[in-house]
């Protein structure tokens, strides 16, 4: 099985430029959500205002601000960071500019285990939320 980040990794490495990274596919398992999935996995990605680089600034600062998250890296385009839940178990998302449509794109997948009782979607509706209430 090939690490998350060096499956990303992978995947961007031969983009051109302008070109919006495909998220990794959600595996069958009910613990992941994508707003490029067409299956149960989906989420909607997060729409953006005007200015697509201020919009993605604010989102890493305000994931940077979440005592849950830990910023793994981040560009112009795309940013990975691992959430962890309170029992310990470790979560991997990533965000990617599309500027194009105006979106956000979204990942966030358990590492461990089947079932994560709704935990990446509820927390991807957080971020959401808190989003748009940092654009108002």
């Amino acid at each position: 099985m090939i690490p998350f980040l060096a499956m990303v990794m992978l995947m961007t490495s031969n983009l051109q430029a302008g070109q919006v990274p495909s998220l990794p596919t959600c595996p069958s398992k009910p613990n992941c959500v994508s707003s490029q999935a067409t299956d149960k996995h989906h989420i909607e990605p997060i729409k953006i205002a005007v200015n697509d680089r201020l919009s993605f600034d604010k989102l890493r600062k305000l994931l940077a601000q979440r005592t849950d998250t830990k910023l793994i890296s981040s560009d112009d385009t795309t940013i990975r960071v691992e959430f962890r839940t309170p029992l310990g178990f470790v979560d991997d998302g990533m965000f990617v500019l599309d500027s194009a449509n105006g979106l956000i794109h979204i990942r966030s997948a358990a590492r461990l285990g089947y079932w994560d009782l709704g935990k990446n979607r509820s927390r991807i509706e957080e971020i959401r939320q808190s989003f748009e209430e940092v654009r108002r």
